[in-house]
């Protein structure tokens, strides 16, 4: 049989320049014709939103924004965005803060503009997450896809080194997830390869030089083609994996993408060979996992779910909860026990592979 496959392009408008959010927010503020603007943004990147913002009428501004999206959260956000009849919402900052723009989009039916300041490629989905009694939930819906994404790498300038790597490799795991997701296709593998070799030539510069913007320009780049990946392939099973730990752990988002994503690497690699060769001619090395482990000691990053809180009742008790949710696609077949050593791998930050397996 020949080439054969089904995919979904998501239609938003992308700018992408280093020092032009301002005048590209203002721009299409107007394009938009909205009158009634909520701003978005946590306290760490208030001051980053105030100067952007300055050139448009605000409306709204909203600070009180949490990781994973709790529901009550989201139901404050909404309820306010209503009170102000708000007809756009800008949000400036990391994945929680987009991911509140999108809970408010969700019910609301309202536009958004999203302005990154991290690698986190939540502004390039349409997938939304909330999280309510310690389990977080995701979905799919078009109307949470902000209609613009605005890049601008000085934005990143204050986004310290180790959180950069965290972030960046959480940009990775999309790559490699979107390799063989649940939609996974050639479109997602380009768009995925290109995406981590962006991200393997930018985050060390980034190491190199904090206050330089090239790498950061790269590292937006590729974090981007990460996520365009990620909509159109789906979660595969890194995602589920972090999803459960976050929601059930409140731990840190891009950390433990970071931390898992090599043992989810050398779990499935030896049972998708086409795909590991992808990721391995991305990583320019012999082998996928070499170049990720190259990569990460290279950027010195997160090691141990331990480090973060995870015990080992919690893996286990993820793992029961995640093997349900892997999706059918996953090249290597999932059980509670292959899944329940794999979380035991990345607790205690073992060598990844002790998971290879032909």
């Amino acid at each position: 049989m020949g080439l054969a496959f089904e995919h979904v392009t998501l239609g938003q408008r992308v700018l992408f320049g280093t020092g032009t959010a301002a005048p590209s927010l203002a721009s299409e503020v107007a394009r938009l014709g909205a009158r009634r603007v909520m701003v978005i943004t946590s306290n760490r990147a208030r001051e980053t939103a105030y100067r952007i913002a300055a050139d448009v009428e605000v409306a709204l501004w909203h600070h009180d924004v949490a990781m994973h999206v709790p529901i009550e959260t989201a139901r404050k956000a909404r309820a306010a965005a209503g009170e102000h009849g708000i007809d756009l919402l800008v949000c400036v900052g990391g994945g929680s803060t987009t991911g509140l723009a999108k809970a408010i989009a969700m019910t609301l039916r309202l536009p958004i503009i999203a302005v990154p300041t991290t690698y986190a490629g939540s502004e390039a989905t349409n997938v939304w997450g909330l999280t309510e009694a310690s389990r977080k939930t995701t979905g799919v819906d078009d109307a949470v896809l902000p209609v613009t994404v605005i890049y601008d790498a000085a934005l990143t300038l204050a986004l310290p080194v180790a959180m950069s790597v965290a972030s960046g490799l959480n940009g990775i795991a999309h790559c490699i997830d979107s390799m063989w997701a649940p939609g996974a296709d050639p479109i997602n593998a380009a768009l995925g390869a290109e995406g981590i070799r962006a991200l393997s030539h930018g985050l060390p510069l980034i190491a190199e030089d904090p206050a330089g913007t090239e790498g950061r320009e790269q590292a937006l780049y590729g974090a981007y083609l990460s996520a365009v990946a990620f909509a159109s392939a789906g979660s595969g099973l890194h995602h589920k994996i972090c999803h459960v730990l976050g929601g059930a752990f409140n731990l840190p988002h891009a950390q433990v993408h970071a931390t898992v994503l090599p043992y989810v690497l050398a779990f499935n690699a030896p049972y998708a060979s086409d795909s590991e060769a992808r990721i391995a001619a991305a990583f320019g090395t012999a082998d996928a996992l070499t170049g990720l482990q190259e990569l990460r000691n290279r950027l010195d990053a997160p090691k141990a779910l331990s480090d973060y809180g995870l015990t080992a009742d919690g893996a286990a008790e993820a793992a029961a909860v995640v093997q349900p949710t892997v999706p059918a696609s996953n090249p290597r077949p999932v059980t509670t026990e292959n899944l329940t050593r794999l979380l035991q791998a990345a607790l205690s930050g073992e060598d990844p592979r002790c998971l290879l397996e032909h």
